[in-house]
């Protein structure tokens, strides 16, 4: 491997970017017309159009990449998160061209990166899962309709060809079905490439557990522990953190252990994160896998020390894992992540414009930003509204949520609004003090009538 095609765009096109020339790789930057003038596009020595700004006709066309893989001289494609990164066929294309897919192999895609084959899959190996349809026809609603009534509303649309809470719809009774499948249609589509859609009965406020693993094409497994991800607002994940707080130990350590063993024993490879939703009457139980580098890999990273990103491209080019992981892995402190949105803090709706202002707080201690925009550029409607991502170390959860608190507040961003204030009222809650945000928990606490404040003094935020 030599040559690195980036296909993607923003934080993850330059969070990549940082990875490749780290390991001293040439990198190839694709872009579309919107976002000619990132700065991580100049800052690449190679780069190319792909077209137009519609996603469909740039980061999801795979005509065009291809075509740039052939110009560029690529020997290596990396997916980045979200848009293509799941599409086995993609990966399948990258691999029979004689290309590197930095991934799973395509076959794990298939078989895993489908979240509903993924469900049938693991169900052979004893994980517990909560109750699902297979995909279901897109135009046959009277068996979406009966597909639902025998699973018993209140059910959740999910699309099956990508993650990250993108297109899932929640459906209450028989009477929003049509207008949530459509609606999850849709955006699975714009997001994906892929409409096919399937049903999952809805679990009343569960906590949502994700454990990361880094394989090696060799038949090793390392877990990296795991991550809450329970702060969320519309099926997206808002905060993340490492280690999970206020939960058992010995349970979650036994559920990474037989994850790891699963993956293990089918000859899984290169990364992947799967996710979990935990109730105390249930325990742990499979919600999906992820075949790709996750957007919160960051609080991974703080915790261990391990470059995930990195990792992914030596595995991928069929490093082993003792090579690439020579010490055991072990938790540090405690690490929160914030995903900076353009959106309306209270509606969260998308909030495009121009970047008059673009300042974060350089320099504090235990603090890392990661973005793919500059003051001056514009945020547009084209692509998911997340601009930032803030992360926070600290050598425990209270100094962690003060340096995320300060970190937050020294912000400087006008032109267009963003879930800050959202954000800093969660980390002032007592709910999240005390480890209780739950998946369907969000509005409950911005509604808390008095909301202690976190004193971020200088002895805690340690500026």
């Amino acid at each position: 491997m030599k040559k690195v095609l980036i296909a993607n765009r923003g934080a993850a096109a330059t969070r990549i970017l940082r990875a490749t020339q780290a390991l001293g790789l040439e990198a190839v930057i694709v872009y579309s017309d919107a976002d000619a003038d990132l700065p991580y596009v100049r800052e690449a020595r190679e780069s190319y159009c792909l077209g137009p700004s519609p996603a469909s006709h740039s980061y999801l066309n795979q005509d065009a990449i291809l075509d740039c893989m052939r110009r560029s001289g690529a020997d290596a494609l990396h997916p980045g998160y979200g848009f293509l990164s799941e599409n086995s066929a993609f990966a399948r294309r990258i691999e029979e061209a004689g290309y590197c897919f930095i991934g799973p192999s395509s076959k794990w895609l298939e078989v895993l990166g489908h979240k509903a084959s993924a469900r049938e899959f693991v169900r052979k190996y004893g994980l517990e899962l909560g109750a699902s349809t297979p995909v279901l026809p897109k135009h046959d609603l009277d068996a979406v309709r009966a597909a639902a009534k025998n699973l018993g509303y209140p059910v959740l649309i999910k699309p099956a060809g990508g993650g990250g809470g993108i297109g899932m719809v929640p459906v209450h009774g028989e009477a929003e079905l049509e207008a949530g499948w459509h609606k999850a249609n849709q955006l699975a589509e714009k997001a994906f490439s892929d409409s096919s859609l399937y049903l999952e009965r809805y679990v009343k406020s569960p906590r949502h557990i994700e454990f990361q693993f880094l394989a090696d094409r060799h038949g090793n497994v390392i877990s990296l522990f795991e991550r809450d991800c329970s702060t969320q607002r519309r099926y997206q994940k808002v905060i993340e953190e490492s280690p999970a707080f206020a939960l058992d130990r010995s349970a979650v350590n036994a559920m990474a252990d037989k994850l790891r063993g699963v993956l293990s024993e089918v000859g899984y490879d290169v990364i992947g994160t799967v996710e979990m939703l935990y109730t105390p009457e249930t325990g742990f139980s499979f919600l999906e896998i992820n075949t790709r580098l996750q957007v919160e890999h960051a609080v991974t990273e703080a915790v261990t020390g391990v470059d995930l990103v990195q990792a992914q491209i030596r595995l991928a080019a069929g490093e082993p894992l003792s090579a690439v992981i020579q010490k055991a892995p072990e938790v540090n402190g405690h690490a929160i992540e914030a995903r900076i949105y353009a959106e309306d803090p209270v509606r969260f709706f998308p909030s495009p414009g121009v970047l008059n202002e673009f300042d974060f707080p350089h320099g504090m201690p235990g603090i890392r930003i990661e973005t793919g925009y500059a003051q001056g550029n514009t945020v547009t409607s084209f692509y998911d509204p997340m601009v930032a991502k803030i992360v926070a170390w600290g050598r425990d959860r209270t100094e962690a949520i003060a340096r995320l608190q300060g970190a937050l507040a020294a912000t400087r961003i006008q032109g267009i609004k963003t879930n800050i204030p959202m954000i800093s009222r969660v980390l002032a809650s007592a709910v999240f003090a005390a480890g209780g945000m739950k998946v369907d928990g969000l509005s409950a606490v911005l509604n808390e009538q008095a909301m202690p404040k976190v004193e971020t003094t200088k002895e805690n935020v340690a500026i």
